[in-house]
Order: C-alpha cells, then structure tokens, then sequence
C-alpha cells in the first residue's frame, strides 16, 4: 500500500490511505461493541492476548473508558454519521495503529518519503479511533452503505510494548475540554449531529447579545468562563433554559409558524417579555450592585417564567401584534411590588436553597405565584 514516511524525534511511521473494508479486516478491536440489534464487532477470545493488549484491558477496565452503555450510544452515533450525506469528512482525524512487527517499506525511485508498504501478517491493535472503526464497520453492514470509503490511517510499526502503551495512556487520559459556550456557537452551522431545538436556542441567545433592542444586550458572557462586570450571565447557562423554552409544546405558537421553526418569532416574544419586566424592575435593573436582578439565578428564573406566562397567556400574546408588549406590560404590573425582595442584602436567605438549580425554582415560583402562575 502507498505510504508517506515520516520521523518526529528518534520515531518514525507512516501515513496511509486504507480502504475501509481492507482496513476491518486488519484490525484487531480491544473492546467489544454493540450495534442497534446486539450484533458485535471485536473481540478474539481464542487467541491468548500479548502484554501489550493485557496492559490496555487493565487500563479499560480500571477507567471506565469502554463502558458498553457508552460504547452503544457512541457507536450508533459515529454509525449514523456516516449515513448523513454532506460535504464533511466521513472520518475527521486519523486512526492510529500499531503493529509488534517491523513492516516493509520499498521507497519509491527519488522519493526517500513516499514508497510501497508492507501489510503486517497479523492484524493491527487500534491506538486511538476503536469507536470510529466501530461505527464504520455497522454502517457498512448496511446494504445501501457507500462502499468506497478510504480511512487516514497512522501506523506505528516494529516498537515496544511500552511505546503503545505509552500512546494509549497520552491520548485516552488528555482529552481536550472544548469550551461548551465554544460549541454553542457552533450550533446553526453544524449540519448534522444538532438538533433543530439546539439551532434555535443558539440563535435566539445571539440576538439576545446582540439586537439593539434587547433588554440583555452586550450583557451575555458568550465565552463561557467568568463573568467580568458588565456580563450579567454566562451563554452557556442562558442556553440551558432558553432550550428548556423552545422544546416547550405548549410554547408552539412562540416558535414556530406554518412553515416550521421561526427563530425570530422566539427571540422577539422573550424580548417583549425581559424587556416588560425591566421596566417594572426600574433603577433595580441593570449594573445596580445592590440588587440581585440582573444576576444569573434571576434571569435563568425569568426566562422558566416568560415560558409559564406563554403557555398560560397564549391566546391574548400571539394574537397581538405590535401591542404585545404593552399587554406584558400590564400582566406583570405586580412584580414591581417583589423587586424589593431582590436586594442583595439577604436575597440568599429569602430564597435559601441548597444550590443554585433548586434556587432559581424557588424564584420562578415565588415569581409566578404573584401573576397567579403557579
């Protein structure tokens, strides 16, 4: 098979192209997997396992790296992948391989780097990429599966057993953590892989940021980590509940219209809805450090109630037109008389709760009981 040769440091190894049913078929899986009916893939339980394959089972199994509960969900992911037909990579990253034996390679005439390499006699052992071969392997079990498939492949040949186990551990114990607010920023370019609820909340959350309208304008930490003083609230936890609203059945008719999800119609009835209680919120709202009101645990509250309030208001909300926000105005009047219970001073007392999740329920029922919600 054509290689590309190539050293870092004292190592050396190759970079192939390998066509994927090949490729199964030389590969030897360390874990099980289980497909949609059970069938399996991987696993020689005749052939007596080397050091190597006896290192990495230990290492599985004191990890919980390939518990089969996640090998099912990932792999069925990974499956339905590669039925999704778009421009994206089927395989996004290259699969390393090894092999105890010292392969071959046949350089070919002026090239030192690029030549002919020999496959190894027995099968390779998966460093990295056991879930994307598993997923491929179900996927093209398929009778209607794309059958010219071509696999990156890194092969790492003739080492020790402590060089592949000193692969496994680096890569299975370094994982990179992406950012989540990152990924929801991401969200309304993915094609595949995103729910359209997801896509919609993420939408609506950047024109929370960034309409000139918006009551949270410039006041959302879109880069997730600490909030600085101007940031109110960080994306990610926004997101969490402005999902919560758009999968809502009963809040339909504020996402949707005739012709399927309508991101401006959510944006705008939440706009209505923050921007109706700032106003009866007064000097409290804002960068007012002796209030509470503008804090994470009251927005995420405010948004569970704007979803309450739909729900229990719709006939009156979507039917108004421009004067929706006046008809808000007017059935939150009683809030105003609560905002003297957002004061800083004793507001964790007043809305004692053993963590923020059972705190913000606690504000958005003492909240909706006044509007006669709850």
């Amino acid at each position: 098979m054509l290689a590309l040769r190539m050293r870092q440091k004292d190592a050396e190894f190759y970079f192939v192209s390998y066509p994927a049913e090949d490729l199964l078929r030389k590969v030897q899986f360390v874990s099980r997997f289980y497909g949609e009916r059970g069938e399996t893939v991987g696993g020689e339980a005749a052939r007596e396992p080397d050091d190597v394959e006896r290192f990495i089972r230990a290492i599985e199994r004191s990890t919980g790296a390939f518990q089969r509960e996640l090998n099912r969900r990932k792999v069925r992911q990974i499956r339905d992948f590669f039925r999704n037909e778009t421009g994206q990579p089927l395989i996004p990253g290259a699969v390393l391989l090894f092999t105890a034996e010292e392969l071959a390679f046949h350089p070919l005439r002026d090239h030192d780097r690029t030549g002919d390499l020999d496959e190894p006699q027995g099968r390779f052992l998966v460093i990295d990429g056991q879930h994307r071969l598993a997923g491929l392997h179900f996927y093209l079990s398929e009778p209607d599966a794309h059958r010219r498939i071509d696999v990156p492949c890194v092969i790492f040949d003739g080492k020790t057993a402590e060089f592949a186990t000193e692969m496994f551990v680096i890569i299975n114990s370094t994982h990179t953590r992406i950012n989540k607010s990152h990924l929801i920023d991401l969200y309304d370019r993915i094609e595949f892989g995103t729910d359209e609820e997801k896509k919609v909340a993420a939408d609506v959350i950047k024109r929370l940021y960034a309409e000139s309208d918006s009551p949270l304008r410039y006041h959302i930490n879109m880069l997730g980590g600490r909030s600085q003083q101007d940031l109110w609230i960080n994306q990610a936890q926004l997101f969490a509940e402005v999902h919560r609203f758009v999968q809502r059945p009963e809040l339909e008719p504020f996402v949707r219209d005739n012709r399927g999800w309508n991101r401006e119609r959510a944006y705008r009835y939440l706009r209505d809805f923050l921007g109706a209680f700032r106003r009866h919120a007064g000097a409290a709202w804002g960068d007012n450090r002796r209030y509470m009101v503008t804090r994470d645990v009251t927005l995420k509250a405010l948004v569970r109630l704007a979803g309450d309030a739909g729900a229990a208001w719709a006939k009156e909300l979507t039917g108004a037109g421009t004067d929706r926000f006046e008809r808000l105005d007017a059935r939150l009047a009683p809030l105003a008389e609560l905002i003297h219970d957002f004061r800083r001073d004793g507001f964790y007392e007043r809305f004692a709760a053993r963590g923020q999740v059972e705190r913000v329920e606690k504000v958005r029922r003492y909240l909706a009981r006044a509007l006669k919600l709850d």
